[in-house]
């Protein structure tokens, strides 16, 4: 991975709650590359749960619902690192706390807090960043998913927020070459493991099952691993230097069905 030239160069991650996170296996790929990531946690007992798995001098805290905290985080990132070469934001969100409605039940406060959480917060820190980020090489990276037009009941109405989603990396990208030449992306993972999949199948059966009904279906004859995504993920952060506005699929062939 020498070619993707990551060493001491610094990333910042969004997302990070387990072993099993997108956001972890991303790290660990950064990390290899020779990269120092830090890494931005919603709350304080997220914090103290991964004080085993990361150095806690690595971890901020900061709800991306609130613009006080990622002001706050800009500033204590600020304190330590003089600049950011890329930020990887791998955060989604959906209040299913209602059950599986139809989508024209969606409740309305549920839909927007998704989209807050899910979509503008990629906004507001690339807002809170963009004079910390690396102007010249800097990049921006978002967790998307692959079937944003596909009205997949297990995904329920985060789909439509995933394409605002997509569409913000569109208007990102353009907005930022005024002064920079930051990039941003978005990788569109096809189906793969995730706590938000499990639990939309209702079952650890039926979630093995679909996997590997999704495996012998795609012309690479398996589901998407996390390992997948990051790869591709760290692409983007260093080695697609010629690519901006762009969301890419990695579902192993999945769309050619």
């Amino acid at each position: 991975m020498n070619f993707l030239q990551l060493t001491d160069k610094t990333i910042l991650i969004f997302g990070l709650a387990n072993r099993k996170s997108v956001a972890w296996h991303v790290a660990r790929v950064l990390e290899e590359a020779g990269a120092n990531v830090i890494f931005s946690v919603r709350s304080e007992q997220r914090k103290e749960s991964l004080a085993k798995l990361v150095d806690p001098a690595r971890l901020f805290v900061c709800d991306v619902e609130h613009q006080s905290q990622i002001d706050q985080l800009r500033e204590e990132v600020g304190n330590s690192h003089e600049q950011i070469h890329g930020i990887v934001h791998s955060i989604a969100f959906a209040d299913y706390s209602a059950g599986w409605l139809p989508f024209h039940e969606t409740p309305r406060a549920a839909f927007l807090q998704a989209l807050d959480i899910s979509c503008f917060s990629l906004v507001a820190i690339a807002n809170a960043f963009r004079d910390l980020l690396d102007e010249q090489q800097g990049s921006v990276v978002t967790i998307s998913i692959s079937t944003t037009r596909m009205a997949a009941e297990n995904y329920g109405y985060m789909a439509p927020v995933k394409a605002a989603l997509d569409s913000s990396i569109c208007f990102l990208a353009k907005s930022f070459s005024q002064f920079s030449s930051v990039r941003f992306n978005a990788v569109c993972p096809g189906f793969i493991g995730g706590r938000w999949q499990a639990a939309g199948l209702g079952s650890t059966e039926k979630y093995e099952a679909r996997v590997k009904a999704v495996g012998e279906s795609t012309p690479l004859r398996r589901a998407n691993t996390p390992e997948d995504i990051a790869e591709t993920v760290v692409w983007f952060v260093e080695g697609a230097r010629w690519v901006t506005g762009e969301t890419l699929l990695v579902d192993a062939g999945s769309h050619l069905r």
